[in-house]
């Protein structure tokens, strides 16, 4: 696969029809079975949910796996357990959701996913992370 490959073929891509709630959704839906269909397969669907700044911060996808996959992040692959918060907006284009996950490994971490409606460009109108930070 080229590293610009984006949006990654056969994963879940975004859609203007979806919020940023089930943006968030479809990411850990995809990271808590990482290696399902195909190895990190999880970590391609975040990838595709990416802004184009986020992807311009973090990528090419082989970047982003790596990046994932270290200890600041590693939680997030293959977890156990997520208890999202409440979706805070701000504004119309702006939301930030809260997300406590359980690694395999027990160790419990809380991020804040940073979103982001797209105006203009291919995904004009889709939501996208900009971010996730752990808290």
């Amino acid at each position: 696969m080229s590293p610009t490959d984006h949006p990654v073929p056969d994963r879940p891509a975004p859609d203007p029809s979806y919020g940023p709630e089930r943006v968030v959704a479809i990411q850990l839906d995809a990271l808590a079975t990482n290696d399902d269909p195909a190895a990190n397969a999880g970590i391609e669907t975040a990838y595709n949910f990416a802004s184009p700044a986020n992807r311009s911060a973090t990528g090419p996808l082989d970047r982003f796996v790596t990046m994932v996959t270290n200890r600041r992040y590693a939680p997030m692959v293959d977890h156990v357990e997520a208890t999202t918060g409440p979706l805070e907006r701000d504004g119309d284009d702006e939301a930030s959701q809260r997300v406590t996950l359980t690694g395999p490994d027990g160790r419990t971490v809380t991020y804040r996913f940073g979103l982001s409606r797209q105006i203009g460009g291919e995904w004009d109108g889709c939501w996208l992370t900009d971010s996730v930070v752990a808290e």
